[in-house]
Order: C-alpha cells, then structure tokens, then sequence
C-alpha cells in the first residue's frame, strides 16, 4: 500500500449505525486498486466483470404495502445523439449479461451525465 492517497472529495457527517448507536463520520472515495490485498485475489476482483451473478436456489419477493401501487415515472426527453449512445450502451449491457429484458410495471427515467473524458455515463433516477 502507498504512504499516500489523493482524495478528491470528503462526504461529511455520514450517519453510521454501529452498536445501536448513530454516529456521524467524514468519508471519502478511494480506488480500490490502491489497496494490495486486492490485487492478490484476482480471482474475486476482477478487472472486467464477465456479468451477473447465476440465478440461485433462493426465492425472493418483496411485500407491498395492502393498496400500494407500482411507481413507474415517464421518460426523460432525449436528444437523438443521446438516443443512440442508450442503445448502445443497452445493447452492450445486454451482450456482456449484466441486464435482462424485462416486462415490469416498475421503472424509472435514466440521464446522461458527461464524464470529464467526453464519453456519458448512464444514470438512473430511482426518485
């Protein structure tokens, strides 16, 4: 591990549950390569993630409040090179395994934001 680490943004007053109690803590991002002990196991931090997990023997369901209703909010408006960038970046997601076609009555709208290089990230508003 390096003596050193740049941080570039501090979160404050964190609320953190430990012991039953709330504590507030300062937190900051860094990159998970900067640490040996992940790099040592490859095998479970790998670079390229090759898509999601296998469906496993477990069942799952999520109660719903009696009366509640799915939330499924209207698209954001897009401009067509925007259009084009979320079938690509769908087709790919798709391709790799790390998304599935769905049919749910839940959803939410996705934005860009433009990263520092040019490209656009893809994010989701779950609001």
């Amino acid at each position: 591990m390096q003596d050193s680490v740049r941080i570039t943004y501090v979160y404050r007053n964190l609320p953190l549950q430990f012991d039953d109690k709330i504590r507030a803590i300062n937190a900051f991002p860094l990159d998970m390569c900067e640490f040996d002990i992940i790099l040592e196991f490859p095998d479970v931090f790998p670079d390229e993630l090759l898509g999601i997990p296998p469906v496993r023997e477990v069942e799952f369901n999520i109660e719903l409040i009696p009366g509640a209703e799915p939330i499924s909010k209207a698209p954001y408006r897009m401009a067509p090179v925007e259009l084009k960038e979320l079938k690509d970046q769908l087709q790919e997601l798709l391709e790799r395994g790390f998304i599935r076609p769905s049919v749910s009555p839940w959803g939410a709208p996705v934005l860009f934001v433009k990263k520092k290089d040019g490209s656009m990230r893809l994010c989701i508003d779950y609001r």
